[in-house]
């Protein structure tokens, strides 16, 4: 039970940043970001594909930034976000 908790907290957190205009959708956008280290969280769908995974982990292993993975597809974490596109990665700055 305290798992399910945790991931609605991790939502209802998501949730804000997206309405203060505090989040960078999409893998390339997401991928820079980390690298300019201006991200403090990444969220994936998922039904997120292994290698982008992989590549989101690495550097944000190297920028000490936290990778989360949502119970939500990349079709769902869309509608979350109130966006008419599937969103597959996302991240969130301070």
């Amino acid at each position: 039970m305290a798992k399910k908790e945790e991931v609605s907290k991790e939502l209802k957190e998501l949730k804000e940043k997206v309405q203060e205009g505090k989040s960078i959708m999409g893998k390339e956008r997401t991928l820079k970001s980390l690298r300019e280290k201006t991200v403090d969280k990444v969220y994936l769908a998922n039904k997120c594909p292994q290698q982008i995974k992989d590549e989101i982990q690495h550097y944000a292993k190297l920028a000490n930034v936290p990778v989360i993975e949502l119970s939500l597809d990349n079709e769902e974490l869309g509608l979350f976000c109130k966006k008419s596109f599937m969103i597959t990665v996302l991240g969130t700055k301070n």
